[in-house]
């Protein structure tokens, strides 16, 4: 609580605490997540029948297939343990992706992508190197052909979006190139563990079934992307359409169901999984041309007007609170 009440401070005292918040589209809450095993739900997939759910971190890789009453009906397991697991994609043909990419302390020489086939059978390690040193990662999206794309949470505000340089081996490592930025704005939706500089943090992703739309988030709202031609890169490029995701108590999964609704769900044990119905409706296939410069940096929607560019000062002085947050209290991260 002194952390989040002294960068709330620091935020303040820059001028950078919004105004006002913006308006929420219909949250419909389906069930709440009871399950003790799921109490750090951090990625969540859906093929319209069933939802399937992993936990942040772990020391052996378990999904959780769930039905839509929230109630774990199975565990696929396996005993490959992975360093921090933080979000999950599912391809078309039904595999899972585990995206272990966590590295709060920035020490890791690779991350990995774990993947598990829906026939069964073990699960198979894709070693990754970043060109640039390492990076904390919790949001993993998968393009129309199934190409990995991860994003980065930067405690700056100013994301990385990465893809591979090369087929995915096993075990690796495949080097990952940079093919863009990716700049969020912070909001004054209420949630997540950090106040308002939360906000500014991706935390997870999705891809739409037919691939045609793309959802980022952070701790309190969602972004969504059109991709009327599979290139995840340039589509990041344009002008995403805001859903905010308001009292969350740490959100960090997001997922489509075939139909275009979009799912949300936080950690913590009785949170709810909550649905905006025809998300994927709201985002034009015509959106504007990417900008120039080849980043992508999402702009608030309009009515964000109240929102702030997270200015190189307030990030730095932020960044450090933030930094000593989560190093001190998020005990399940290995030393």
């Amino acid at each position: 609580m002194r952390v989040v009440l002294a960068l709330t401070a620091v935020l303040m005292l820059a001028g950078a605490i919004p105004a006002a918040a913006a308006p929420a589209p219909a949250l419909d809450t389906l069930c709440k997540v009871t399950d003790k095993r799921v109490n750090e739900l951090s990625g969540l997939v859906s093929d319209g029948e069933h939802w399937y759910a992993i936990n942040d971190g772990g020391t052996k890789v378990q999904v959780f297939v769930m039905d839509r009453k929230c109630q774990v009906q199975k565990v696929l397991t396996d005993p490959t343990d992975p360093y921090d697991v933080e979000d999950l994609a599912r391809g078309r043909d039904g595999t899972l992706w585990l995206s272990d990419t966590g590295d709060n302390r920035a020490k890791r020489e690779t991350v990995a992508l774990l993947e598990l086939k829906p026939s069964g059978g073990p699960v198979a390690v894709h070693r990754l190197t970043y060109p640039d040193g390492p990076r904390d990662t919790e949001a993993l999206i998968l393009d129309q052909s199934g190409t990995p794309f991860l994003v980065t949470k930067d405690l700056l505000g100013t994301s990385k979006v990465y893809k591979p340089s090369a087929p995915l081996a096993a075990p690796g490592p495949t080097k990952l190139e940079q093919v863009g930025t990716l700049r969020v704005h912070s909001t004054d939706t209420p949630g997540g563990p950090v106040g308002s500089f939360g906000s500014a943090l991706i935390t997870g992703g999705a891809t739409s079934a037919d691939g045609k739309v793309i959802a980022l988030r952070t701790y309190t709202d969602a972004y969504l992307y059109a991709v009327p031609d599979g290139d995840v890169a340039a589509a990041l490029q344009r002008e995403p359409v805001r859903i905010p995701l308001p009292n969350e108590k740490q959100g960090e999964a997001i997922a489509f169901e075939p139909d275009g609704t979009l799912l949300s769900a936080s950690e913590g044990v009785g949170e709810p999984v909550r649905a905006i119905k025809n998300a994927t409706a709201l985002v034009t296939p015509q959106a504007p041309a990417p900008k120039p410069g080849g980043a992508a940096t999402p702009q608030p929607a309009a009515e964000d007007a109240d929102g702030f560019p997270v200015v190189p000062t307030v990030g730095i002085a932020a960044a450090v609170v933030l930094a000593a947050w989560f190093l001190l209290s998020r005990k399940r991260r290995r030393a």
